[in-house]
């Protein structure tokens, strides 16, 4: 039975996503800008298509729209990724997927802590894409020895935020009071500290091995880089942003526009040179944080992913070097093998679904206990909603990372990927997304089925 004076994960993750928020809108103005572009384009969108309008507020998705974010983080040790994730389980947020971005060249892997059942995700879908830094990728013994020693002295966690959780695991939850110290306290590990921990020769064997591992070695905490608010016409947003004085990245990674959008899309502004203070007082900059938009479409199925990446990797020969309108012309001619209609999605197996009654189906029933969900929406008793996929794909990831880090790309990291050494330093297993949607679909499968005949 649950505590009454308790307050639930739910709400201390809305909480601390609004705080974190607020926090990241003071750092960096240019966020607060992006608020407003993507505020703005959103109303836009849905006072010139009300049935996308409807279709959201049916989905339980016109709520969730305001606060949706997702921020990103990059950890250096085994104990810290750890610890956030006993950190975000005071939250409601768990770790689903495991994403190998060596293969982009960039020296981590990662995965998504995040809500994972349908109440959970409807309250407040925050998400933190969390990257553990791959020392052993680090060419010279050397800088890998002097890297691992400077993170060995730091704790990115203050004493309250770790006693707070401890607490939390100890009541199965916190106090309305005790829910608002630990927001407060667990806000220090993502703040932007100007002040690094290192010499400015040290930053610059670091930055020269990969900016990302600077970034990640030369600072007292894994400050976010990025918020990402959610909007529903990406390439409008892309078009107005230099428009709002922000440096656009060259193109929208990951699938074309379509009339069903699909899985996930991503943009930002560019990373911010930002005034750092070396240790013996030395003055310099440091670019990491940037702001980023995303526009979200159905989940695809192992079937659907597979397709999706043949696609994307027959793309990338023809998209080289392109600016982002012809990008998107050659992507869209490539992804014209990819069904664009809902209905044939749901058919092929390509995308999950969620089955809900109609009104007609509420009342009416079936005649003869029909059990075939095709048959079943044809008359109309019941609807198929696409559900939307909560997660991020490791190419568009990485896409992101590179256009904010210089661009790098090291063929020194390609293809090591490493599950089993990454849930061994997280301290558990990894959620499998596929699954999640899979489980879904049946439950309201069965659900649907079982009501008509019931």
């Amino acid at each position: 039975m649950s505590n009454p004076t308790l307050v639930s994960s739910d709400e201390i993750r809305d909480r601390f996503s609004r705080a974190m928020s607020a926090m990241y809108q003071a750092e960096v103005p240019q966020y607060e800008t992006l608020l407003e572009l993507v505020e703005k384009v959103n109303r836009e969108t849905l006072e010139r298509d009300p049935v996308l309008a409807e279709r959201l507020a049916s989905h339980d998705e016109l709520g969730r729209l305001g606060v949706e974010r997702h921020g990103a983080i990059r950890v250096g040790t085994a104990e810290e990724l750890a610890m956030l994730r006993r950190l975000f389980a005071v939250m409601g947020m768990f770790p689903v997927g495991y994403y190998d971005l060596s293969e982009a060249g960039v020296p981590v892997h990662s995965t998504a802590f995040r809500p994972i059942d349908d109440a959970a995700l409807a309250r407040n879908p925050f998400r933190i894409f969390t990257s553990l830094l791959r020392l052993e990728l680090i060419e010279s013994p050397a800088l890998r020895e002097r890297a691992a020693e400077i993170l060995s002295r730091r704790d990115i966690f203050t004493t309250g935020a770790r006693e707070l959780i401890e607490l939390a695991e100890q009541q199965g939850g916190l106090s309305n009071e005790q829910a608002d110290r630990f927001v407060a306290e667990a806000l220090e590990t993502f703040r932007w500290h100007q002040d690094a921990t290192v010499d400015m020769e040290t930053h610059a064997a670091l930055h020269a091995e990969h900016r990302l591992i600077a970034d990640v070695v030369c600072f007292r905490g894994p400050h976010i880089n990025h918020l990402t608010p959610r909007t529903l016409d990406i390439d409008e947003a892309q078009r107005r942003m230099p428009e709002m004085g922000m440096n656009s990245k060259e193109v929208i990674e990951g699938p074309p526009r379509r009339d069903c959008p699909i899985l996930l899309r991503q943009t930002s502004f560019k990373a911010l040179e930002e005034a750092i203070r070396f240790t013996g007082d030395h003055q310099g900059t440091h670019s990491a944080r940037f702001g980023e938009i995303e526009q979200r479409g159905v989940a695809l199925t192992a079937e659907g992913r597979a397709l999706y990446d043949q696609l994307l990797g027959e793309s990338r020969k023809r998209t080289a070097g392109l600016g982002n309108e012809e990008h998107q012309r050659e992507l869209g001619k490539v992804f014209a093998g990819f069904p664009d209609c809902e209905d044939e999605l749901r058919r092929r197996g390509l995308a999950f679904f969620e089955y809900r009654l109609t009104q007609a189906g509420k009342v009416g029933g079936t005649k003869g206990g029909e059990q075939d969900l095709d048959v079943l929406i044809e008359q109309g008793l019941v609807e198929a909603l696409p559900i939307t996929y909560e997660d991020f794909l490791p190419v568009s990831a990485a896409g992101i990372f590179q256009s904010n880090l210089g661009g790098e790309q090291s063929e020194a990291y390609t293809g090591n990927a490493n599950r089993d050494a990454f849930e061994q330093a997280l301290g558990a297993a990894v959620t499998d997304e596929l699954a999640l949607y899979a489980e879904r679909e049946r439950l309201s499968r069965e659900a649907v089925l079982g009501a008509l005949v019931g």
